[in-house]
């Protein structure tokens, strides 16, 4: 059993004042793997003092320093990959391929992007031609709380912490409680790159507690969340009467809209990116609305991919998918196959229960329906879990509206052959990202949503602007 009850904060690991023990759970066993610390309010306060007492000094450096400290860190990251990968499979039950392959190398991306991003990054600026003596200073928020997940652990502390760096502000990290093993590791890695005392500092809690101590907190000048839709409302609401920047990556419900002259492989494409991670990303393509002419065929292939797709435990290599990350998740998915089934959805794979073999872990079946309507609930809600609703649609309007219908705005997806159409749904699709014919966004390209899947922007320059306040100056004397 690992033992990680210590917090780091002011540069140095240190007992809590008030911790309760917390036992990390393997999703695949069912079995306790670690026992952390859950902190208080007293271990709150004292992470966020040492942020605000370091953020003068911090914040004043130069760009180059701290570029140059991120660098440090990126070299730090990389030679500690493996062990990261076993500890994020472990404690969220990534497949340890998929580890390796994704949950880790994001952070080696994210860290990547904002160096070069930093680098040609103005915090001073002229207003314009037109008034040569204004000036536009961006300069740090101050002291931000960072609230990360359980689902991409590392995805989404690299793109906090990388932004957060490069503007200038301290922070404190309160990673998931499900997921906290790679992050304290992350915490040590930052130590070992000589970051200064305070300028970074972590506490484990859970959101009623330590999470809602932070959103509140007086001193904290931002707070930057990744997570449900639910607890981004409540921290939007704790954080109101401070008057403090919220940040917020929320869920997602993504279209992928398949029309008829889609390429052969879209189909294919589209069930495997709603399996990834065993469909616990907010930008997963969970509603596949499909062109009426090859409605059938598409329901056929979808079927048949997702029916292959094997589960098991995440330490076993390979390509297969692991469980989900706990017992509530596991819960949850379960009422929401049986929901869809209720409602009058056409279960054409998966269902209920753990899959053949698996008598014990939070092991979902790969999931498809057919014949789903846009209002029903596994249309609606997010499911967070490999869960698939196929949606016929005749018109591109139609496709459009539909896929619109909805409160989340995260990722929208679209499947053709006619470039002027792509372009023409692109613009129309109220989301954050669209993504075409399954081209990746390219780096530093802005992660964020509109509506209820959140506000602000993460990733190279646009993730380090939202770490950033803007003064103008005005008579600005020539130097």
């Amino acid at each position: 059993m690992i033992e990680k009850r210590q917090f780091y904060i002011n540069g140095q690991w240190v007992d809590p004042v008030a911790g309760r023990d917390h036992q990390v759970i393997d999703p695949s066993t069912e079995e306790p793997c670690a026992v952390i610390s859950l902190g208080g309010d007293a271990d709150a306060h004292a992470a966020v003092a040492a942020a605000r007492a370091a953020l003068p000094g911090w914040m004043t450096s130069p760009a180059a320093e701290r570029i140059a400290l991120l660098e440090k860190l990126l070299e730090v990251y990389k030679s500690r990959l493996e062990e990261l990968a076993q500890a994020t499979s472990m404690e969220m039950g990534a497949p340890i391929d998929l580890a390796r392959q994704q949950q880790v190398m994001a952070g080696v991306s994210h860290l990547t992007n904002f160096i070069n991003a930093a680098k040609g990054f103005s915090f001073e600026r002229p207003l314009g031609d037109h008034d040569p003596n204004d000036r536009i200073i961006f300069e740090a928020v101050g002291v931000c709380a960072l609230i990360t997940p359980w689902n991409w652990p590392e995805n989404q502390i690299t793109l906090k912490f990388g932004a957060a760096v490069v503007a200038g502000c301290t922070m404190v990290l309160k990673p998931s409680e499900e997921s906290p093993l790679n992050a304290m590791l992350f915490a040590q890695m930052v130590h070992d790159a000589g970051f200064p005392p305070g300028v970074f500092n972590l506490v484990n809690g859970d959101g009623a507690g330590v999470g809602t101590r932070l959103s509140g907190h007086p001193d904290v000048d931002m707070v930057s969340f990744t997570g449900s839709t639910r607890a981004g409302s409540a921290i939007s609401k704790n954080a109101a009467d401070t008057v403090k920047k919220v940040h917020l990556e929320l869920g997602g419900k993504g279209a992928n809209l398949i029309f008829a002259d889609a390429d052969e492989t879209a189909v294919k494409r589209g069930v495997l990116h709603m399996m990834n991670n065993s469909g616990q990303s907010c930008n997963a393509p969970s509603r596949m609305f499909v062109q009426r002419d090859i409605y059938d065929a598409a329901v056929e292939t979808a079927t048949e991919i997702a029916s292959k797709i094997t589960v098991g435990p995440a330490a076993q290599e390979g390509r297969h998918m692991g469980p989900v990350v706990n017992a509530t998740q596991w819960g949850k998915i379960q009422d929401l196959i049986q929901k869809g089934i209720d409602e009058g959805a056409r279960l054409t794979t998966g269902g209920t229960g753990r899959p053949d073999g698996l008598n014990k872990g939070f092991f979902v079946k790969p999931t498809v329906f057919a014949d789903v309507t846009n209002d029903m609930t596994i249309a609606r809600e997010e499911i967070f879990g490999p869960v698939l609703s196929i949606i016929p649609f005749e018109t591109e309007e139609e496709a459009v509206a539909m896929a619109n219908d909805t409160v989340y705005g995260l990722t929208n997806y679209i499947q053709s052959t006619d470039g002027a159409r792509t372009n023409r749904i692109a613009r129309q699709l109220r989301s954050g990202m669209v993504e075409i014919n399954g081209k990746s966004r390219g780096a530093g390209s802005p992660f964020g949503g509109m509506k209820r899947s959140g506000n602000g922007r993460e990733g190279g320059a646009y993730g380090i602007e939202d770490f950033l306040e803007i003064k103008a100056v005005s008579g600005w004397a020539a130097e």
